[in-house]
């Protein structure tokens, strides 16, 4: 059966930003092909018919049942959908991704989807999918999850902190959402606040901020982020979203575009292309606090990269991509426990995530495309022994999809990044082989 489109009269006519950003003209250079872009996320509709073929054997660490296949809801669906979607439904009428060439190495999380009980150790299972991907090849690493929820102890933020310095040794760039609550505190949220993160923040078609982006010294770029067209698990098979985790997924196939020409680049020069082609933001500055160091222009990186620079620099200042734990958007770095190399692997638990509103299109009309906070589980508790806190689960449902947050709770605001340290040797990485 043919997709339900939300205008015109196919799915790929509705894919507003795969026109502003030039995908035809970008695509006759480089479609991402032989470029492994993994995904961290809550499980994946692996027979979609614009995904089918685009992914690879992928891997679960989230420790529920169904393996990486299985799932409850889209998200991960949909962010591979924008990276890497092929458009074979429908007789080519469907989703695209920005990089259709590209191959998604799928990673399961327990990110909140499988149930209301959530802990702390969400960042342990994302180290573990990004020492995975590393060791799979995978150049670009997605993670559109985050949370302002931390253990009571810094330990899981500096064992993270420490595999991703490993995984941008090893030549991978990680790439990660925000954050989708601006309106509502502006917590500071993980990983997307780490160093040797790519942070990226949403824009609308006007190319300004949207509302709900997080702001701060964590946004290194931006893309759209708003009204976005993709494969999901609805019953249409085609959803509407909005959030920072799309425009993260974006900005990992822009990355896989320009890897696909420039092979022998690294992490830090594709990263360094990719802000200098950028739209600069529209107050003038070189960067701000909403969108970072402009929107994302993988066209202009394709025809006109410039100087790459040199291969052992990271373009971006330490005190840009590690912001406080407070909420200021405008708040100033502060200094952070070092990491603890070689310290114990996290055990397996479950997390919520800053997932985007998603709505399927048979449900569009149903109703007001505002979002209603409903509470769905509460599960309050302080494991004192194991460092862990417990928090509220709300999820945010709009035309029959929901959204995943993970709001602050306590007293005390969560500890701050660590410091940046020099790559380190796999060794050093808890989990790596």
């Amino acid at each position: 059966m043919a997709p339900l489109a939300v205008a015109g009269d196919s799915v790929r006519a509705d894919q507003w930003h795969l026109d502003v950003m030039h995908a035809p003209e970008m695509w006759k250079i480089s479609k991402g092909e032989n470029v492994t872009v993994a995904v961290i996320d809550g499980g994946f509709k692996l027979d979609h018919p614009d995904l089918t073929g685009q992914f690879l054997p992928g891997r679960d660490f989230s420790g529920s049942p169904g393996g990486v296949g299985s799932y409850k809801e889209g998200h991960g669906t949909q962010m591979a959908s924008l990276i890497a979607g092929s458009g074979k439904s429908d007789g080519g009428k469907g989703a695209y991704g920005l990089a259709p060439g590209a191959k998604i190495l799928p990673l399961k999380i327990a990110n909140g989807s499988e149930g209301a009980v959530i802990s702390a150790d969400f960042l342990g299972q994302i180290g573990q999918a990004v020492t995975y991907a590393v060791e799979q090849g995978a150049k670009v690493i997605n993670i559109s999850q985050g949370t302002s929820a931390v253990t009571t102890y810094p330990e899981d933020v500096s064992k993270l902190n420490t595999i991703l310095a490993w995984a941008r040794a090893k030549g991978s760039l990680v790439v990660s959402s925000v954050g989708n609550s601006a309106q509502s505190g502006n917590l500071v949220e993980y990983p997307g606040a780490l160093p040797n993160v790519v942070g990226v923040g949403a824009v609308g078609r006007d190319v300004i901020a949207t509302a709900e982006s997080q702001q701060g010294p964590q946004v290194i770029l931006a893309a759209p982020g708003m009204d976005m067209i993709e494969a999901c698990t609805g019953p249409t098979g085609y959803c509407k979203s909005h959030g920072t985790s799309d425009s993260s997924a974006l900005v990992s196939a822009s990355a896989a575009l320009i890897w696909s020409v420039h092979k022998d680049w690294t992490a830090n020069q594709i990263l360094r292309v990719l802000i200098n082609t950028a739209s600069k933001p529209t107050d003038g500055s070189a960067r701000n606090n909403d969108v970072g160091y402009g929107v994302v222009r993988p066209r202009i990186a394709l025809t006109d990269p410039g100087d790459p620079g040199p291969a052992d620099v990271s373009p971006v200042p330490v005190a840009e991509a590690a912001p406080s734990a407070s909420p200021s958007a405008s708040g100033s770095p502060s200094a952070a426990a070092s990491p603890a190399p070689g310290s114990a692997a996290p055990s397996p638990s479950e997390v919520a995530v800053g997932a985007p509103p998603v709505e399927p299109k048979a449900d569009k009309s149903s109703g007001s495309g505002s979002a209603l906070p409903i509470v769905v589980g509460v599960v309050v508790g302080l494991a004192l022994v194991a460092g862990v806190v417990f928090v509220v689960l709300r999820r945010r449902k709009v035309g029959g999809q929901t959204e995943a947050h993970v709001p602050q709770v306590g007293a005390g605001t969560p500890p701050p990044p660590p410091s940046y340290e020099p790559p380190v040797p796999p060794g050093d990485n808890p989990y790596a082989r």
